[in-house]
């Protein structure tokens, strides 16, 4: 990644022209990185975890915008199975783990356990304490089979949590994205807070270290994200080779079917 530094200052006014441009130059480096993992075999994972409406999803889609489905995927799980409940808890994460060659982004991830299952009595203290117990020992492993784990916390105040909420209730373009569950998030927002920082207290280890994000600005927290995201992966780009594209070879023999034969969609725009 380019050595280049931005000192953003926290309150200095990012207007959309600094952004459109910061983001664009990001999205050039991840386009850079995703070659290097295919051409090297790497496997990365970023686990992003925090708040209800911290803007989570939007860095995850900025970084996915440009890159390749087929190198990096988004793994976003839903409320276990009954089978799932009985696994052994990683169980279900682990086939979503990448092979050489890809980079996998976990919108939330096995951590639900030490937050949401924690706070809302869905999983039973044992099996918490189990958690927070066995989550550095499997991080540990993930790390030595060579494996890129890098995990971020979305960090956002009570105020602006309310005001994205307000938004979304009354969006109808966002409404989808606002659950009962918001509301208890935000009944509970000091007992998240404590779970948060339980889980920091076991989990925030040498090898696999937590990075908080500071997210009241949704725009500064993507670019702020992202730019981070390059510096922790020693990424090296190597220039393609120039492409020239062959002429089409044209078979004097052949004659197409006409145009009216096929069913083409309207042309409303």
């Amino acid at each position: 990644m380019s050595k280049e530094k931005h000192t953003n200052h926290p309150n200095r006014k990012l207007t959309d022209e600094i952004y459109e441009k910061e983001i664009l130059r990001l999205q050039v480096e991840l386009v850079k990185l995703q070659e290097w993992v295919k051409k090297e075999k790497k496997k990365i994972v970023v686990i992003f975890e925090g708040r209800d409406a911290a803007g989570k999803g939007g860095v995850i889609r900025r970084i996915t915008e440009r890159l390749s489905t087929r190198v990096c995927r988004v793994v976003a799980l839903g409320i276990p199975t009954e089978k799932e409940k009985t696994q052994w808890y990683f169980q279900r994460y682990t086939p979503h783990l990448p092979a050489g060659g890809e980079i996998v982004l976990f919108d939330r991830s096995w951590y639900n356990r030490a937050g949401v299952e924690k706070v809302m009595g869905f999983c039973t203290e044992s099996e918490y304490q189990e958690f927070l117990r066995s989550t550095p020992l499997f991080e540990n492993m993930l790390v030595r089979s060579g494996l890129i784990l890098i995990k971020y916390w979305f960090s956002v105040s009570d105020k602006k949590q309310e005001e994205r909420f307000k938004e979304r209730i009354e969006n109808p373009l966002k409404r989808w994205k606002f659950s009962p569950m918001d509301l208890k998030s935000r009944e509970k927002w000091e007992a998240y807070s404590k779970a948060k920082d339980e889980m920091f207290h076991y989990t925030d280890t040498r090898i696999s270290p937590w990075f908080v994000v500071n997210a009241d600005s949704k725009k500064k927290a993507r670019l702020n994200c992202i730019a981070h995201l390059l510096s922790k992966i020693p990424y090296k780009y190597k220039p393609e080779p120039a492409i020239k594209l062959p002429k089409i070879k044209r078979d004097e023999n052949y004659v197409r079917p006409p145009m009216y034969e096929q069913t083409f969609i309207p042309e409303l725009y």
